[in-house]
């Protein structure tokens, strides 16, 4: 397995791009979007440019990290080598059934695909292919170049077989693959959210202003950010969008999103990615100044 295609070149994507690249595998990174392509592979380049830097790896390195991507508009011309194709699109569920079926169409019958999904069914998401034994999680965490973890979902019909392959391929990545089954939010955001969708009710409730929230939870939990500075980080129309989804897989009031949340995401405060959140970006992308609306 060296060609790997990933389909988005947002934050997910470009990094498991990236992340695939310098493993040596030959990428195809594809997006309707060229503008978010040309992003994408600046972001890479950037990334690099740090590793270098850090002497972590060589200008050499580098320039074979980028010479083994290779850029793409249309699936159906970049997934036609692949062994395995990463979805890394936005957290929309219709999406990601249509981008599967258009998959499932233009791959060959042995060509595994895996989504990076963070909560979407699996299950679901196989159930639109004719092949539902290969489709597989590949949960990969923010940021990915950096980050060790990858949660391997099962479907409900995923083979044994697709599923040791992905965790053997994880591991050449330099990855500590972990196995989970196919249920709403999987492990990580199972957890995560919750806490980040509580400390969000404690700053509604008045219990603590944004900055008192983040330092305990630094101070006193060891956690290397805080709640707040991590929901502005994951985006908070991501964090919505997760706490929907179980919310609606569980239909247990725990998982309902906070309406302080609802009404940020309304009024697009997003976080880092739109400038504003819990915090004010718009001098730093450090997480050191609270937002006028909750000072």
């Amino acid at each position: 397995m060296k060609n790997v295609a990933v389909i988005g070149a947002g934050t997910m994507g470009n990094g498991i791009a990236h992340t695939f690249a310098q493993s040596g595998f030959k990428v195809q990174l594809i997006d309707i979007n060229e503008i978010s392509l040309k992003k994408g592979v600046e972001t890479i380049s950037r990334n690099l440019d740090r590793m270098v830097a850090k002497e972590k790896i060589t200008a050499a390195d580098k320039q074979a990290t980028l010479d083994n991507i290779t850029l793409f508009t249309d699936i159906t011309e970049g997934v036609e080598y692949a062994s395995l194709v990463v979805e890394a699109a936005t957290e929309n569920v219709d999406l990601k059934l249509k981008i599967f079926k258009q998959l499932d169409e233009a791959c060959g019958e042995d060509t595994i695909l895996a989504t990076n999904t963070s909560s979407i069914s699996i299950t679901q998401i196989a159930a639109v292919t004719s092949r539902p034994d290969k489709v597989i999680g590949m949960h990969f965490m923010n940021p990915v170049p950096i980050m060790k973890l990858v949660e391997i979902i099962r479907g409900y019909s995923t083979s044994d077989e697709v599923t040791n392959t992905i965790m053997e391929l994880s591991k050449t990545l330099g990855k500590v693959p972990t196995e989970v089954n196919d249920y709403p939010g999987f492990v990580a955001n199972r957890i995560l959210m919750p806490m980040i969708n509580e400390s969000i009710e404690t700053l509604y409730n008045g219990v603590a202003g944004v900055q008192e929230i983040d330092t305990v939870m630094k101070l006193g939990m060891a956690h290397p950010m805080g709640p707040l500075q991590l929901a502005d980080f994951i985006g908070l129309d991501v964090c919505l969008s997760i706490l929907n989804v179980m919310y609606d897989g569980f239909k247990n009031p725990k998982y309902a999103p906070c309406p302080l949340l609802v009404n940020m995401v309304r009024a697009g405060k997003l976080g880092v990615k739109s400038g504003e959140g819990f915090y004010d970006y718009s001098e730093s992308r450090k997480a050191e100044n609270v937002s006028k609306q909750f000072q």
